[in-house]
């Protein structure tokens, strides 16, 4: 090799190992470093464990991935420090259905524009909701049916109410499109966070829920919750003889999803090596029986698919969150 192209070759070489990619490669992986993912909930629910368990089945092609739990404000608070972190691929985290779809319409101020300082990697997961009614006063007032409820709300007005885990919650969102699109009234009553909703239901404070099938199951399983309906647009197999609601109302469809970004900038080297990394985390059967477990249904995607499930549902819940009424200060 000539001098002239020793030296081009050279300078090829350390551009490459200058780069951001480059450089956030060798961090992860040669010296250690750790990458943070960010959380934007507290430990313990669905999210936090299904990013506990694709962290552990990356190690070998990403190095040590760190979880970092930020809650707080409806997931704004770690929506918003994944949005101004480095954009070198050391930092990236959970987009959620409040944080990506729902806050933007339901918060009078956003600290993070959700569809322009992100830069999607890959879904994640995908979690029915469920229409669920006391089992006792599901017996007591007859009703076994979606149809039932309907029928019983219209025959006797202003004497059903339901509950969720807040205002602008999944659970009340989907309640007032229930109730949009079967043409009754129920009173929404709003707790703080859904395991007191939950827990209101089972004690009769409340006549119905839409809750996440993953929090619902095991009262489901254990007779204390009738299951009328998932919300999904097809029926789960977790759920085997339980109707969607769109059997009822066509397209009716409002699910709970997550998956991961990283701040806008980040290079598209890093999103590519990220997005096949946790792609085939989420491809294995060991995860599928994990999430399995917790009734959520992996969903590996590129990049770009994520990008447009997110703007699609962020349309859709504009106008979910319009008809609600529902608005934080």
């Amino acid at each position: 090799m000539n001098r002239r192209n020793h030296l081009i070759a050279s300078a090829a070489v350390a551009a490459a190992f200058s780069s951001p990619f480059a450089a956030s490669v060798a961090l992860a992986q040669d010296s250690g470093q750790p990458i943070r993912l960010i959380v934007p909930y507290a430990p313990g629910g669905p999210i936090d464990v299904t990013a506990r368990a694709l962290a552990e089945r990356v190690r070998e092609s990403l190095g040590t991935v760190i979880i970092d739990n930020k809650g707080g404000a409806g997931g704004n608070i770690g929506a918003d420090a994944i949005a101004k972190a480095a954009p070198d691929g050391l930092t990236i985290g959970i987009a959620a259905t409040a944080t990506h779809a729902v806050n933007p319409w339901l918060y009078s101020k956003m600290p993070y524009d959700s569809a322009k300082d992100f830069a999607a990697i890959t879904q994640m997961v995908r979690v029915p909701n469920v229409l669920v009614i006391n089992a006792a006063k599901a017996e007591q007032l007859k009703i076994h049916t979606v149809a039932d409820l309907i029928a019983y709300a219209k025959a006797n007005p202003a004497k059903l109410n339901y509950g969720s885990g807040g205002n602008g919650s999944a659970g009340h969102l989907a309640g007032e499109m229930f109730k949009q699109r079967a043409g009754i009234f129920a009173l929404h009553i709003p707790y703080r966070g859904a395991n007191p909703a939950q827990l209101a239901l089972l004690a009769g404070e409340v006549d119905f829920n839409i809750d996440n099938l993953a929090a619902a199951a095991p009262n489901i399983r254990a007779g204390k919750l009738k299951a009328l309906a998932v919300t999904s647009l097809d029926a789960s197999a977790s759920l085997p003889g339980v109707p969607p609601l769109s059997a009822t109302f066509k397209g009716f469809s409002i699910d709970t999803w997550w998956g991961l970004v990283a701040p806008a900038a980040t290079p598209k080297p890093i999103i590519d090596k990220l997005n096949k990394a946790f792609v085939a985390a989420l491809n294995a059967p060991e995860t599928k029986t994990r999430f399995g477990a917790l009734l959520a249904e992996p969903v590996p995607t590129t990049p770009q698919q994520f990008d447009s499930f997110m703007a699609t549902e962020r349309a859709k819940y504009q106008q979910v969150v319009k008809a609600s009424g529902a608005k934080v200060d």
